[in-house]
């Protein structure tokens, strides 16, 4: 995992549009405290997928709460645009779901982010914010 990672609502801010992530959950999901991402069979198996088929990825943390301090459970960010109309898209996507929109991995949640419910954390791009942030919290 790299040393900082961003929050997948600051990173459809940047790109300025709807972003699409992956977040791996264990099952049973009362587990996820003890979730090992780096050990998880199914994310190796999805990253790897990603490297064979040049998918760009990075890791991402979740949407940004103020009220909580999240650990990083594994997500990433997958920078390919939500759009049906490119074949990157529909060849990802196809991976990922089963024709009726259903996942195909067990305990992999694929979403797309709109830019819209990105901005509703836009005061924390302000200068500033994340380091004033631990006095509040």
């Amino acid at each position: 995992m790299p040393a900082q990672i961003e929050h997948i609502d600051a990173i459809a801010r940047r790109e300025g549009r709807a972003v699409l992530y992956l977040e791996f959950h264990p099952r049973p999901f009362r587990e996820w405290r003890n979730y090992d991402y780096q050990g998880d069979p199914v994310r190796a198996a999805v990253l790897a997928w990603f490297h064979a088929h040049a998918v760009p990825w990075t890791a991402c943390g979740p949407f940004a709460d103020s009220r909580v301090m999240a650990l990083y459970l594994g997500q990433v960010y997958i920078n390919v645009p939500y759009d049906e109309t490119l074949p990157e898209y529909r060849e990802l996507r196809d991976y990922l779901e089963h024709p009726d929109g259903t996942i195909r991995h067990d305990g992999v949640r694929f979403y797309a982010m709109s830019l819209d419910h990105a901005m509703e954390n836009a005061a924390h791009d302000e200068p500033g914010f994340w380091e004033r942030w631990p006095e509040d919290f």
